[in-house]
């Protein structure tokens, strides 16, 4: 299938529906979308022969579409007929699409995804997504909880879009009143739905009390709001019944008079037709993100999918609170058997934990709309109702209140959202609360919603906001991350607020801050406990020496932690980012946990690299640790391309003048090396530059060089102008060298390395070690090497990022006996033979886990076996085994050094 983009798919049917021709019309849609043209004629010549189908005009392509023409009978009893068929035809050839039309109205069914479609055939090019497939574009689906929440979303959009038409003014007064009165709205919507007003008297008292044209309803409104702010008793006895049927709300929600928009025909009706839905089915999870990004047109196409997902969450809480509580649970039903009383042993036990829970504090110090409280909030609730079931007793109401939850966020309306879903989530669960007893804790009049504050969580002090005492506290959340590149002026001011103690701070994701905030906060105190979601780049490469060091200080540890997983449903990050999960508290001698693959995995000590281990830092270091040869970068060139030349360019000069030979080399960069590309560059000592400025080419190209170097703005580049014929650094050395990739892709389970000839030139987007010989490059190509360099380097997204400094420096080898050496020397050049077996697939195809040949495998794994022998005589059981004494080795080492 040839590469196509959706842009020229649009106008490929757009043109052959204004031109259409019904003898070719399947054939010619499905050229639109990039499939061949010689499929399609084989298709063509071979339909006079399809006698198994059910009309002569039929067209069946494998895979592909099951296409009718029929313009006598009704097109949706055609389609359904179609779809439901159990002919030979159709169930042979597993069509991806079923279509049926007779060039008036156009219907189709996705026969995987079960969606269909029904059009004018005039409107089909407005529907040409619908049959992406074809082009090897799968539609996205996006798991959430209930659908309910995306249209309510989409009403809310369509109906702030009204409202800014007819009210352009963004002073930051009118946007806090607009955002207010957006979350007052909301709240009316749901109250109508769940009992909390009467059933639709919201939208119903709008749509009958109001003008048509929008006018009076801002005054109708801010009555309304003062009605819901005042108590029965007080409210005036002339009051119109259609607004005294409205209850008492309090809470703040109604306390402030805000100004309202300006109204028109269009506004109301979009209120009217929001009141519509059933907002009894939202998810205050969800939902309070989805509505965030209402007010941010950009970020519409993402409606359903800016949340953190409950999943997460609870890979969040559970370790950092709600296990240790379901434990204690658990534990309180046994009947004791060593007590005289066992049933009042449990009773007792049972209470001790519902008075427990309901001092719980959880605080968001990034709370967003309050996924994070909400599901806390709502997982202790549940915990509470079955305390109270065992317990069998009536007359019972929550003692869990919103007020133990705290929250900063810097967005004004994600605030008010917070507070407004947190209202929805208690009010929620008091519907569960009474249908398990029969009553629950009355929802009106609301009392003070969760204690967000919006501000800085980066500037403010967090006990000020969450007061730090005895009190069971638990800090939660999913902070901002932004790398170090990507960062504004605003936020590096952040961090030279917060980590004005921490040298290289510059270097650091943003989401360190609430870290080092975080230890802060705890710095000793028992009762207080921190669970986040995070980037992993902060337990990898230079970012954990930096850090990590400033957090301990504060006599904290990591209790929990999970293997790095990809992030893969909150839109407002990158999809390739790869993150974990990190629990701090006071340093504490009881186990530690790792959660790695769906296990739970005892830890003595979780150092900053995830590693069960010492403390230990890995600094980058410009000497080897081991007595090895020294690592650098490959030469670079810096000549605006023109001592590099490719293969069709040598071939072309040599053509002409064969004297070009003697000054040419390969040349291998990290992908060239990789994916077998080649490419030679010009390479010149200076006892033989007069003859080769003899030869008219090179004389061409380096003039060029002359040329670019002089026209720089950079001094030291101008200064190598006078040597144009040479690289700008030239690190080459006239040896055997083995080169290792910068960058190379997180799916490989080795880093693709290679012993290159004397006469192969590296480039600098490789690492070279020159007078290596072959047992080296056993050890580097080693799955022990590899790991480390996994879990001390840095990364590239997700890729790894290997570097001299901290992968090879600091790689800690025993010193070994010349026998091993022999050993290391002999299965290091198999793996090279067996490359050579499969000389004609490149180092990626090789390296590709799913592609990889055995025999290469094999070699590999003996080499494995081999090095791992120069570290102990007893088999690695693990991973985590195998990195606990590379650290250990590592600061033995550093100890010795220092000596």
């Amino acid at each position: 299938m040839s590469t196509i983009n959706i842009r020229q798919i649009e106008n490929n049917v757009k043109a052959i529906v204004a031109n259409c021709n019904e003898d070719n019309f399947i054939y010619d849609f499905l050229l639109a979308y990039g499939l061949p043209k010689a499929t399609i004629k084989r298709q063509q010549l071979s339909a006079q022969n399809q006698s198994a189908l059910f009309f002569s005009n039929d067209v069946s392509f494998k895979k592909k579409v099951y296409f009718r023409i029929d313009k006598e009978n009704e097109l949706p009893l055609v389609i359904s007929e179609l779809a439901n068929k159990n002919g030979q035809a159709i169930k042979s050839t597993h069509p991806r699409f079923v279509i049926a039309t007779d060039f008036k109205r156009f219907m189709a069914i996705d026969t995987k995804t079960k969606d269909s479609l029904d059009t004018a055939f005039a409107e089909l090019p407005t529907h040409y997504a619908f049959f992406l497939p074809w082009a090897g574009m799968e539609k996205s689906t996006v798991q959430i909880e209930n659908p309910a929440d995306v249209k309510a979303a989409e009403r809310m959009a369509k109906l702030f879009d009204e409202i800014k038409r007819d009210n352009p003014d963004f002073t930051l007064e009118y946007v806090h009143g607009l955002n207010v009165f957006l979350t007052r709205l909301l709240f009316c919507f749901f109250a109508e739905d769940t009992e909390i007003f009467p059933k639709g008297a919201f939208t119903q008292a709008i749509d009958s009390y109001t003008q048509n044209d929008g006018s009076d309803l801002a005054d109708f409104l801010t009555r309304l709001f003062s009605v819901l702010n005042t108590p029965e008793k007080l409210r005036s006895k002339d009051l119109p019944d259609f607004l005294q049927q409205f209850p008492y709300v309090n809470g703040g929600l109604f306390r402030d008079a805000m100004p309202l928009p300006i109204f028109s025909t269009r506004s109301r009706n979009a209120i009217v037709k929001s009141g519509e839905l059933d907002w009894a089915a939202i998810n205050p999870d969800i939902f309070g993100s989805m509505i965030q990004n209402v007010v941010t047109a950009e970020d519409r196409g993402d409606l359903g999918i800016h949340y953190t997902s409950v999943p997460n969450i609870m890979k969040v809480i559970q370790p950092l609170f709600l296990d240790e509580l379901y434990k204690e649970f658990t534990e309180a039903c046994i009947l004791r058997t060593d007590v005289k009383n066992p049933e009042k042993a449990k009773r007792e036990r049972l209470e001790a934990l519902l008075n427990r829970i309901a001092e719980i504090r959880c605080f968001d110090p990034a709370c967003g709309s309050g996924n994070f409280l909400i599901i806390a909030y709502r997982e202790l609730r549940k915990l509470e109702i079955a305390i109270l079931e065992k317990l069998d007793e009536r007359n019972l109401f929550s003692r869990i209140e919103l007020k133990n939850f705290y929250g900063i966020e810097i967005s004004d309306f994600a605030c008010e959202v917070a507070k407004l879903s947190l209202w929805l989530a208690e009010h929620q669960m008091n519907m569960i609360f009474k249908q398990a007893f029969g009553q629950c804790n009355p929802t009106l009049p609301l009392q003070e919603a969760g204690q967000i504050i919006c501000g800085n969580a980066i500037r403010l002090d967090w006990a000020a906001v969450c007061p730090k005492d005895s009190q069971e506290t638990y800090v939660l959340g999913n902070p901002p991350y932004l790398g170090a590149r990507l960062q504004t002026d605003e936020h590096k001011s952040d961090l030279e607020y917060a980590l004005k103690d921490v040298d290289g701070r510059n270097n650091l994701d943003y989401i360190s801050a609430w870290f080092v905030n975080g230890a802060k906060y705890i710095n000793g105190e028992k009762s207080t406990k921190i669970g986040f979601v995070t980037t992993n780049s902060i337990c990898q490469g230079e970012q954990v020496a930096l850090l990590w060091p400033h957090i301990f200080n504060f006599n904290v540890e990591i209790f929990f932690a999970y293997e790095s997983f990809k992030w893969a449903n909150n839109a407002k990050y990158n999809a390739g980012v790869t993150c974990t999960i990190l629990g701090l508290r006071s340093i504490d001698k009881s186990q530690k946990v790792y959660y790695k693959e769906g296990l739970t995995l005892p830890f003595k000590n979780i150092n900053a690299y995830l590693v069960d281990a010492e403390n230990v830092f890995v600094h980058q270091r410009k000497q080897a640790i081991c007595d090895i040869p020294p690592m650098c970068f490959g030469s670079m060139p810096n000549d605006g391309g023109n001592l590099i030349l490719s293969e069709e360019e040598v071939y072309a000069a040599i053509a002409v003048d064969e004297r070009i030979k003697q000054f040419l080399r390969p040349m291998y960069g990290a992908e060239d090396f990789i994916n077998d590309k080649k490419r030679y560059c010009l390479w010149i000592d200076d006892d033989c530059i007069n003859d080769a400025m003899l030869i008219p080419f090179i004389k061409e190209r380096i003039d060029s060089v002359f040329e670019y170097r002089n026209k720089s703005k950079r001094a030291a580049t101008q200064k190598l102008a006078s040597v144009p014929y040479r690289f700008g650094e030239v690190r080459q050395k006239s040896s055997e060298s083995i080169i290792i990739p910068r960058h190379s892709s997180e799916r490989r389970k080795y880093i693709p390395m290679g012993f290159l000839s004397s006469n192969d030139i590296i480039a600098d987007s490789a690492l070279a070690i020159f007078d290596a010989d072959i047992d080296l490059f056993g050890v580097v190509t080693s799955y022990m090497h590899m790991l480390w360099v996994r879990t001390v380097g840095g990364r590239l997204k997700t890729d790894y990022r290997y570097s001299a400094s901290l992968c090879y420096n600091t790689f800690p080898f025993p010193r070994i006996s010349e026998r091993q050496r022999e050993e290391l020397a002999e299965l290091a050049q198999n793996i090279i033979f067996q490359r050579e077996m499969h000389s004609e697939k490149t180092l990626a195809e090789l390296y590709d886990p799913e592609k990889m040949p055995e025999e290469l495998k094999e070699a590999h794994h003996q080499l494995d076996l081999a090095v791992e022998r120069c570290y102990r005589s007893t088999p690695f059981k693990s991973d985590e085994e195998r990195l606990e004494h590379l650290f250990n080795l590592y600061e033995r080492m550093i100890a010795t050094e220092g000596r």
